[in-house]
């Protein structure tokens, strides 16, 4: 230690170095610096301590129970962990209008003081930052269902009340739980039952367009097509077979044709002329030659007529070509006819000018009625192959009609393909959709009843809230010991000042480290009685009322801590 001088011009040297003798009779000089401050430090902290009032904590756990249904059987439709489930539970359990009614509960009527005193919000802001205390003790992974545990935790003086609270809280969890589901679940509920209306509206609307579009376009349509191929063929074989029909018709016209000329001929023949007056059958036979050849000419015209109208429009120049030959080879045919007839006419009147009237010759009556009959039979053949000739041609015009229609068709297909493609995979999508959310909607509902029955993860109070026996708070004899330790390291460093401020020699010791001379003998310091005995009552007096301010601070405060002790 060095030593301050108070005079000027003294030089400053270093103390000794103190050993246990010193440090002994420090304490010893100074013991009203030491034992003072840790007197009172005994005396507040005594006070201190049992003036502050008791604190109890009454706990509780609860549990999360994992669902009694897998849900490999029923899916939940809740999204939210665990974790998150707790924090939100948390955040509105603590929140300031929960909290306002739990201490403003009458049956409760917690910090009546702080209220009487503080605003609301701060009495609010203490409790959920001091007094409430919720620890999650272990939590689930993702994945993992198994049951987790929290606790609850809440501090007061009165451990009763603190019971209660913490029921309380219990409560509030339970009845925020089933809230928070049955919220999640209508939310859930009404989404799903909002998407899947809006769906099965697009669905009908598209299930309409696509009646209306397929009303509208019957036997154009892709699926359609082949179907249509199919009839196409059949309708070209049909076209083909009444053709061939046409044109079998046609040579058989020909030859009743000319075996009506013939029959006709030989009629004439034996109407006109007996065995000895032949003189007109060449003329007859050259005209009968030259109508048959024609109407041959007439008959392949048609058939050429019908092949080509078979295949190409009637504009088409061929057709047009054809149609003008055709009728001039009847305007031909019938001059020749008409031409044939003036010309038998004449003849028949010059061999009856000429001729006499011959005998009637019965044999040749019974040729001349059989001709009449075949020529009657060959008429009548010829009407009944006309009259399926035309509807052989109404077939023709009716297959002709049927092929351009489905021609039409099969290429109105390639034009509506990409419509219609895109209007199969709209209504396909949309019933997609529709059959998904109708799962869903079956899912929900199986959700809600597993809420009903409470058979989803519920909340259940592992332990219950106890009754604390013994304060939490405050330790009153940590709070004494430190006050004691406290004052006494304040005593210490007291003592050390006022040592170090005296510069004074203290012992022989002292004389001879500062003064390097050899001591022949000590005086002692001789005072007064009087005075001694003065100070000494004056120190007894002030311990003595220290002691009794102390004892009398201390009982007290034991006697308010007893008194308030419930």
């Amino acid at each position: 230690m060095t030593a301050t001088p108070t005079v000027p011009g003294y030089v400053a040297i270093s103390r000794r170095t103190l050993d246990v003798e010193d440090y002994v009779d420090l304490a010893r000089r100074h013991v009203g610096w030491i034992v003072g401050p840790m007197l009172a430090g005994v005396v507040v902290a005594t006070v201190a301590a049992f003036a502050l009032p008791n604190v109890y904590i009454s706990q509780a756990e609860m549990q999360i129970t994992p669902a009694q249904i897998s849900e490999s059987i029923v899916k939940t439709t809740i999204n939210q962990q665990l974790t998150e489930r707790i924090m939100q539970m948390e955040n509105a359990i603590l929140s300031r209008t929960s909290l306002s009614n739990i201490i403003q509960d009458p049956r409760l009527d917690l910090y009546k003081s702080d209220r009487a005193s503080k605003p609301l919000e701060d009495v609010i802001e203490a409790m959920r930052l001091r007094d409430i205390k919720i620890q999650i003790d272990s939590l689930p992974g993702d994945g993992v269902r198994r049951a987790s545990a929290f606790s609850i935790s809440f501090r007061y003086p009165d451990r009763l009340k603190a019971q209660q609270t913490v029921q309380a809280l219990i409560t509030k969890f339970q009845d925020e739980n089933l809230t928070t589901q049955r919220t999640q679940q209508n939310v859930v509920n009404t989404f799903v039952h909002d998407e899947l209306s809006e769906a099965k509206a697009k669905l009908d609307q598209l299930n309409e367009e696509l009646t209306k579009f397929r009303v509208e376009n019957s036997g154009k349509l892709p699926e359609q097509s082949s179907l249509n191929m199919a009839q196409l063929t059949s309708l070209q074989q049909q076209l083909t077979t009444v053709n061939d029909a046409l044109n079998r018709l046609a040579q058989e016209k020909v030859q009743y044709d000319t075996r009506l000329q013939t029959l006709n001929g030989q009629l004439q023949l034996l109407d006109m002329f007996d065995k000895e007056s032949p003189v007109a059958a060449p003329i007859v036979k050259q005209q009968n030659e030259q109508l048959l050849a024609m109407n041959r000419a007439i008959e392949s015209t048609e058939s050429n007529l019908a092949q080509l109208e078979q295949v190409y429009q009637p504009t088409y120049p061929n057709i047009r070509d054809a149609k003008a030959r055709l009728a001039d080879l009847k305007n031909q045919r019938d001059a020749l006819q008409k031409k044939q007839d003036q010309e038998q006419v004449k003849a028949v009147e010059a061999l009856k000018s000429t001729s006499a009237k011959k005998a009637t010759n019965y044999g040749e009556a019974q040729r001349m009625t059989a001709l009449q009959g075949e020529i009657d039979g060959t008429k009548a053949a010829m009407t009944a192959k006309e009259m399926e000739r035309q509807n052989l041609l109404k077939s023709q015009v009716n297959v002709d009609k049927q092929i351009d229609s489905y021609q039409a068709k099969l290429a109105a297909t390639s034009g509506i393909e990409a419509t219609y493609a895109e209007m199969i995979a709209n209504q396909r999508a949309a019933s997609e959709k529709y059959q998904v959310l109708q799962t869903k909607q079956q899912l929900t509902e199986q959700n809600g009843e597993l809420l009903q029955r409470k058979a989803g993860e519920n909340l259940d109070v592992l332990d219950p809230p106890s009754l604390p026996v013994q304060p939490a708070a405050p330790k009153r004899w940590m709070i004494v010991g430190a006050g004691t330790g406290i004052g006494f390291i304040l005593g210490l460093a007291l003592a050390g000042v006022q040592e170090a401020k005296d510069t004074s020699l203290k012992n022989l010791k002292d004389v001879r480290a500062y003064t390097n001379l050899p001591v022949l003998s000590s005086i002692p310091l001789l005072e007064n009685t009087m005075l001694v005995r003065r100070k000494r009552r004056i120190a007894y007096l002030a311990w003595s009322a220290a002691v009794i301010v102390g004892i009398m601070a201390v009982s007290a405060s034991l006697y308010y801590h007893l008194t308030t002790t419930v």
